[in-house]
C-alpha cells in the first residue's frame, strides 16, 4: 500500500487538537472570574479552526484526508498520525459545535471550582476528537482513555447526590471494555506485521478463528460505549448525576465513540467476523430500542428518561451500521449526527428548567407553556425531532436505517418500527405533562423565560434541526464515498463465504464488485 502523506499546507487537524489545551493553559492562568470568557472563546475558535475540514472536505475521496504523519516512537513504530474521511469528519465538527454550547449552559449552573469544570471539558473536546482522527492505534488508545479522567470528574465532582457511585460506575465499565481492546490492539500488532498503523492494520488479512477473537474483544470496548444492550445500566445513573453539560457532552459525543468503532474497526477489518455475528448484533439492537423506549416510559425524571430514550436511539443506530448495506450505514452514521443535536438540545433544556425550579421531576414541572411560552416552543420542536416527525432531522437517519434493515431482514425492521411508535409515546407524554400540564403552584413564581444566553445557545440547534430535516444532501454527500468502501469490504466477504472462495478482497473486488474495486485504497490528501 502505497501512503501518500500530506506534509504541506496548515495542519489542520493538529490545530483543532491543540486550541483547547492551549485553551486549559489559558484558563488555569487566568483570574476565575475571566476563565469563562476565556475557555468560551477558546472553544469558539477552535470550532471556527475546524470549519476547513467541511469547506475544503472533497466528498468523492473515500480515503483519509488532511492527512499527518510523524515518527514519535522509534522502536516500535509509533506514528503521530491524523487524518479524517466522511465518516469521522461530521462527528469531528459535532464536538466542536457544541463544545462551546456546554460552556454557555454551565455559564450560571456550575457555582463552584468552575475554573477546573472548564478544563475538564477543554481536555474533554481535545480527547474526543483525537479518538476520531488518530490513525495509529497507540495514539487512539491514549485519546480513547484520556476522556476518561474528565467525564469521570464531570460527574464525580459536580454531579448529583449520587455522583460518586454514578462516576465510579461509569469507569469501571468503560475501563473495563477498555482493557480488552488494548489487548485486541496488541495481537492486531503482531498478526498484522508488526504496526499500529491503523490502515495498515485495515488491509491485513486475519484468520477467520482470529477476526472472531478480535471482533468480541472490539465488541465489549464499543459495546459499552454506544451502550447496548445489557451493558447499558451504567448510562441512566450516570446521566441523571451529571451536570447539564456532562450530559450534553456524554450522550452527543461519548456514545458516538462507541458506534463509531464499530465503523472503524470492526467492520472494515473484521468482515468475517462481522458478517458471521451480524445476527446476534441486530437481535441486540433491537431489544435495546424497544427496552430502553419501555423503560423511558415508567420514568417520572426527565433527565432518566431522555437517557434510556438515548439508549432506544442508539439502538438504531447499531442496526443501520450492522444492516452491511450503504442506506443502512449513512442512516446510521446521519443519525449519529442527528442523536447528538436533538439528545443535547434535550438535555439543556432539562438543565435550563432545573437551574429554576432545582427539580426534575415531570410532576413538579408543569405549566410551561403559559409560564415559558419561548422554551415551550424550543421543548416542542426538539420532541418532535426526538420523534422523527418528517421535515426534522432524525426522520431522514432513522427512515434510511429502516430502508437499510428492511434490505437485510423485513420481521427485523418491522419489529424496530415499533420503536418509533413507543417513541411517540412517551416523548409526547412529556410534553402534554411538562408543557400543557398544570403548574406546580410552588414552582410557579420561579419560571422565567429564557434569557439572551439561553435563546442564543438553543437557536444554532434549531437551525440544524430542520437544515438537516429538510436538506440532508451535503451531509449524506460527504459520507457517501467512505461507506461505500465499509460496504465493498462485507460484499467482498459475503461473498467469500458463500463461494468458498480464499479471503483475497482485491480479487473478489476487482472480479464481482467493479464499483467497489474503483474505490481508492491509499491516504489521499486533501486539496
Amino acid at each position: 500500500m502505497t501512503e501518500v502523506v500530506a506534509t504541506g499546507g496548515t495542519p489542520w487537524l493538529t490545530l483543532v487538537l491543540i486550541l483547547p489545551l492551549l485553551g486549559v493553559l489559558a484558563t488555569l492562568l487566568a483570574h476565575e472570574s475571566m476563565s469563562r470568557q476565556i475557555a468560551l472563546g477558546t472553544s469558539l475558535v477552535t470550532f471556527v479552526a475546524s470549519l476547513p475540514l467541511w469547506f475544503v472536505f472533497d466528498n468523492g475521496t473515500a480515503g483519509m484526508q488532511f492527512v499527518e504523519k510523524h515518527l514519535w516512537i522509534d522502536s516500535p513504530a509509533i506514528h503521530y498520525a491524523l487524518g479524517v474521511d466522511g465518516i469521522s469528519m461530521p462527528l469531528v465538527l459535532l464536538t466542536t459545535f457544541l463544545t462551546p454550547l456546554c460552556i454557555l449552559v454551565s455559564w450560571t449552573a456550575i457555582e463552584t471550582r468552575m475554573k477546573e469544570f472548564l478544563i475538564s471539558l477543554l481536555v474533554m473536546e481535545t480527547a474526543t476528537i483525537g479518538v476520531f482522527v488518530a490513525l495509529d492505534f497507540v495514539l487512539f488508545y491514549i485519546f480513547w482513555e484520556t476522556m476518561l479522567i474528565p467525564m469521570y470528574l464531570l460527574i464525580g465532582v459536580w454531579g448529583g447526590p449520587n455522583r460518586i457511585y454514578a462516576a465510579i460506575k461509569f469507569f469501571l465499565y468503560t475501563l473495563a471494555g477498555s482493557i480488552l481492546l488494548l489487548v485486541a490492539i496488541l495481537v492486531l500488532y503482531f498478526e498484522g506485521g508488526r504496526t499500529f498503523d491503523i490502515l495498515a492494520l485495515t488491509h491485513a488479512s486475519y484468520a477467520p478463528s482470529l477476526q472472531a477473537l478480535l471482533f468480541w474483544a472490539f465488541f465489549a470496548a464499543f459495546a459499552v460505549k454506544v451502550p447496548m444492550f445489557p451493558f447499558h445500566t451504567w448510562l441512566p445513573d450516570a446521566h441523571v448525576q451529571a451536570p447539564t453539560a456532562g450530559s450534553v457532552i456524554l450522550a452527543s459525543v461519548l456514545l458516538k465513540l462507541g458506534t463509531y468503532g464499530f465503523l472503524r474497526f470492526s467492520l472494515p477489518m473484521l468482515p468475517d467476523a462481522s458478517v458471521a455475528y451480524t445476527p446476534i448484533i441486530m437481535i441486540l439492537s433491537v431489544i435495546a430500542i424497544i427496552y430502553g423506549a419501555y423503560m423511558a416510559l415508567a420514568q417520572s425524571d426527565i433527565k432518566k428518561l431522555i437517557a434510556y430514550s438515548s439508549v432506544s436511539h442508539m439502538g438504531f443506530v447499531t442496526l443501520g451500521i450492522f444492516a452491511l448495506n450503504a442506506q443502512g450505514i449513512e442512516g446510521a452514521v446521519l443519525q449519529m449526527i442527528n442523536h447528538g443535536i436533538t439528545t443535547g438540545a434535550l438535555f439543556m433544556c432539562v438543565g435550563i428548567i432545573y437551574e429554576r425550579t432545582h427539580s426534575r421531576e415531570i410532576s413538579e414541572n408543569g405549566g410551561l407553556a403559559n409560564a415559558m411560552p419561548k422554551y415551550a416552543t424550543f421543548l416542542v420542536i426538539f420532541a418532535l425531532s426526538s420523534v422523527g416527525l418528517p421535515g426534522m432531522n432524525s426522520f431522514v437517519g432513522e427512515f434510511l436505517v429502516l430502508i437499510g434493515v428492511f434490505a437485510w431482514d423485513k420481521l427485523t425492521a418491522t419489529v424496530a418500527a415499533l420503536g418509533i411508535i413507543l417513541a411517540a409515546v412517551y416523548i409526547l407524554y412529556l410534553v402534554q405533562r411538562i408543557v400543557y400540564g398544570p403548574a406546580s403552584p410552588k414552582m410557579l413564581p420561579r419560571l422565567t423565560d429564557l434569557n439572551s444566553r439561553e435563546f442564543g445557545m438553543l437557536v444554532p440547534l434549531v437551525v440544524l434541526v430542520f437544515w438537516i430535516g429538510l436538506y440532508p444532501k451535503p451531509l449524506l454527500d460527504v459520507m457517501h464515498a467512505s461507506v461505500k468502501r465499509v460496504v465493498a469490504t462485507q460484499s467482498a466477504s459475503v461473498i467469500v463465504q458463500q463461494n468458498g472462495m480464499a479471503k483475497d478482497p482485491a480479487l473478489v473486488m476487482s472480479n464481482v464488485l467493479p464499483s467497489a474495486a474503483s474505490l481508492p485504497l491509499d491516504i489521499e490528501a486533501a486539496p
